[in-house]
Formats: structure tokens, C-alpha cells, sequence
């Protein structure tokens, strides 16, 4: 009668280059790391692909590069996309 389907979601930072999520939402108590994700536009349903995690962690939002540390990484949580 329903069809099955699953969630899976996760911190930014544990997405493997190549996989791409939607923001689900931003988890920090950190002042300044929620002004940085505000700055680089950055917010719930924003689409996410990770380029690298070596030496610097790289990812697009949109069509737009930027580097961030990993303690914003930790803070993006992310709906993985399926292939």
C-alpha cells in the first residue's frame, strides 16, 4: 500500500567528494561560523556538492567554489542525493 523510502542525512563533513545534499539546517552555537554561512548564502535548501575534503575543504553551493574549515562543515547538516 505505501511505498518505501528512506531519509539519510548527515553532517557536511562526512560527504565523500562527489556527493551532493540539500541543506537541511545549520547547527552551531558559534556567532561567527552562523554570520559565515549567512554571508556565503548558505541555507536550508541550499544545494551542496563536495569537491574536497584535502588539503582544504571545498564544496559548491550552487555553481559558486568556496572553501570553508571543517568546524562549518560540522555545523551544515545535509539530505544526501542519491546518485
Amino acid at each position: 500500500m505505501f511505498t518505501r523510502f528512506s531519509v539519510m542525512g548527515c553532517s557536511l563533513e562526512l560527504l565523500k567528494p562527489g556527493e551532493q545534499g540539500i541543506v537541511t539546517v545549520c547547527k552551531t552555537q558559534d556567532e561567527l561560523i552562523r554570520k559565515k554561512l549567512i554571508s556565503m548564502g548558505i541555507k536550508t535548501g541550499t544545494s551542496i556538492i563536495v569537491d574536497q575534503h584535502f588539503p582544504a575543504f571545498v564544496i559548491k553551493a550552487g555553481n559558486i567554489p568556496m572553501t570553508i574549515d571543517r568546524e562549518t562543515a560540522r555545523a551544515i547538516y545535509v539530505r544526501v542525493i542519491e546518485g
